[in-house]
């Protein structure tokens, strides 16, 4: 017989293999085809119809057991403090052999009365153990399905529909659903929760369409699934003219105590032929778009000093940039405005850290590959208001417009002495 020409594509180093079982099901329970859930986590047809139809287990040609389909609420890893399946083989094996119970203990490492209990709640009548059948009866045992809160309680799933729909996210609804519900148990949901309503196949929560962009999740990143961190990608060192270093700023990063300090950054449109000016200032959390006919230097530069002119000195002392050559005319803002520009290290985004959250917030209304010159000014300003109306955590549930205003209004009229 000729051997079979098809190969599966294995992912990146190897597995064990209940480790797989797991990933494929989970796989599956957010909506992928067997074939699409196969080929990522490497494993062949057959295998896979196995794992979902369930197969017999043989030893010395005689059938021990049956593995019935896994479910995929199931797969999930469980405590290390129940027994997993090769534990129960090994007990199998042990008990077949004649050992006590104190015996099979020590040989697991477990206690005395783990594997009598065992024995007793998962073994047949007749004194026999099946691992697999055993196995099945303590993970069926532990299924304790029921309807998500959010879907039995409509006044609760129209809060959720009616914030994400305004975009907020799940942390900020979690938190408003304890302020607005404070002794209402039943309204109150962690953002994991949420997430998981988001995620979960077949959601009806969505959000509406932004700019005429069709809807998609009701995420900032607009992803219908879960996805592992990934590094930033790393930009190369381009600012080549002499700049006060971020080193050189009177403090450090995780200092906000200093007003009118401002973090900025381009957000940047395909083939970089358009982009929006960013800018947030450090105490509040206040967040500028600038809207910028060009991506040259010399744009920036004119859109900074129009925008900025209108503060107060105290509320414009500092911005800190990237090295990106667009802020290589950053000489002439310092004299206009009289405001330093600081540059961040290089590959160190943490250190613009509020401006980087912002710009992944923008994402939600600009998304990337999305032609950024088409928006006009107004359209910024629309976009600036609804993210500082949004009340923030870190401020104290309290929206960045409000403390902003406080600081605008004590800078143009001090306190008498």
């Amino acid at each position: 017989m000729l051997a079979s020409s098809r190969r599966v594509a294995k992912g990146p180093g190897r597995r064990r293999q209940s480790a797989k079982q797991a990933q494929f099901f989970r796989l599956l329970a957010r909506g992928w085809t067997a074939a699409a859930a196969r080929r990522e986590v490497g494993i062949s047809r057959s295998t896979s119809r196995n794992w979902r139809n369930g197969f017999k287990v043989y030893r010395d040609g005689e059938v021990i057991g049956f593995v019935p389909p896994v479910d995929p609420l199931t797969a999930s890893p469980i405590s290390s403090r129940f027994l997993s399946q090769h534990e129960r083989i090994e007990i199998a094996d042990l008990h077949r052999a004649g050992k006590s119970v104190r015996a099979i203990a020590a040989e697991l490492g477990r206690s005395p009365s783990t594997v009598s209990r065992e024995l007793r709640r998962n073994g047949r009548r007749d004194g026999q153990y099946r691992p697999f059948e055993a196995h099945h009866k303590a993970a069926m045992r532990r299924r304790r399905p029921r309807a998500p809160r959010w879907t039995t309680t409509p006044t609760l799933e129209a809060f959720l529909r009616e914030h994400l729909r305004q975009r907020w996210s799940p942390q900020q609804i979690s938190r408003e659903l304890g302020h607005r519900f404070p002794n209402d148990r039943q309204m109150h949901l962690c953002p994991e929760s949420i997430y998981q309503a988001i995620y979960r196949p077949g959601s009806p929560l969505t959000r509406p369409p932004i700019t005429r962009h069709p809807a998609r999740s009701p995420l900032r990143t607009g992803r219908d699934h879960r996805r592992a961190h990934r590094r930033l990608e790393q930009r190369q060192h381009r600012f080549t003219a002499p700049g006060l270093s971020i080193h050189e700023r009177p403090f450090p990063p995780e200092d906000r105590s200093h007003v009118g300090a401002w973090e900025g950054d381009l957000i940047v449109g395909p083939g970089h032929r358009s982009a929006i000016g960013t800018l947030v200032e450090r105490h509040t959390r206040f967040v500028k778009l600038i809207h910028l006919p060009g991506q040259d230097s010399r744009a920036l530069r004119d859109a900074l000093i129009d925008d900025l002119a209108g503060l107060p000195a105290q509320l414009r002392t500092s911005i800190t940039w990237d090295q990106g050559t667009e802020m290589s005319r950053h000489r002439d803002i310092t004299a206009a405005l009289g405001t330093k520009i600081y540059f961040a290290d290089a590959h160190s985004p943490w250190q613009r850290g509020s401006n980087e959250n912002t710009n992944g917030l923008l994402r939600q209304y600009f998304p990337k590959g999305t032609d950024l010159s088409r928006h006009t000014p107004a359209d910024l300003r629309a976009v600036a208001d609804e993210l500082n109306a949004r009340p923030r955590a870190v401020l104290g549930h309290q929206p960045p417009a409000a403390l902003f205003a406080t600081l605008l209004a004590s800078a143009n009229h001090p306190p008498l002495r």
